[in-house]
């Protein structure tokens, strides 16, 4: 079990580096065994051009301690089981330093709606949290980064499943899904409904979508009643 997760979590960590969203070692994706006791995450600092599946760490989901690998796990995977803990149905996570996310998150700004393109994957606005405290950043700066995107997703009363990302404030995007393969979808979305928004917005600064043209589109891929793509695809 833990093998293949290993093999998909990798393959998703590598997929950030083909589509675009990394460079150098600027981010890592994990995956949440099917019994949620375990997860397993990139490798900190390990240069993807030689990262393979066997470098991968697992993770005891509650403890946070390595149980297998014979690398450090990624710096941010306090982050990353703070998320798993508390939504059962997030099965992937996502970190990068994408550029026009990570310029919503500098600048504090949640990612508006604004056209059907990201209404196909989100159902509203990509939150930005509130920034972190100095004792929060000294006391437990990953787990309280974490917990911030908690707050901000319990405090504004949305499904994470129907947002599947956010932005930290004066820190960068992450994003979650199924599995971690979806995580790194998501992210990829992310950053070109980044990218449209900031550039719609440098046009008309007043720019908005309609609610009705944002329900149908989100319920044209997602929910019972779907019927874009082929069946069985929801």
């Amino acid at each position: 079990m833990l093998e293949e997760l290993k093999e998909r979590v990798c393959a998703a960590n590598l997929d950030l580096v083909s589509k675009g969203l990394v460079v150098y070692t600027w981010g890592n994706v994990s995956g949440i065994s099917p019994d949620r006791r375990y997860v397993v995450i990139k490798p900190s600092g390990v240069d993807y051009a030689i990262m393979k599946p066997h470098h991968m760490v697992v993770v005891d989901l509650q403890t946070g301690e390595p149980v297998e690998g014979d690398f450090r796990p990624s710096s941010d995977t306090p982050t990353h089981l703070e998320l798993y803990r508390r939504f059962a149905g997030i099965g992937g996570v996502t970190h990068t330093h994408s550029v026009n996310a990570v310029a919503y998150a500098q600048a504090g700004m949640d990612i508006p709606a604004l056209g059907t393109t990201h209404a196909d994957y989100f159902y509203g606005g990509i939150p930005c949290t509130r920034a972190l405290t100095e004792q929060e950043v000294d006391e437990a700066y990953e787990l309280n980064t974490g917990k911030v995107i908690c707050e901000t997703i319990m405090e504004r009363g949305y499904d994470p499943m129907a947002v599947p990302a956010i932005v930290v404030r004066n820190h960068g995007p992450f994003s979650w899904g199924k599995d971690a393969a979806a995580s790194v979808y998501h992210a990829v979305v992310m950053e070109k409904v980044a990218e449209m928004a900031m550039k719609t917005l440098q046009l008309n600064p007043h720019a908005a979508m309609p609610q009705y043209i944002l329900d149908k589109h989100y319920s044209r891929k997602h929910g019972p009643n779907a019927y874009y793509g082929q069946k069985g695809d929801h």
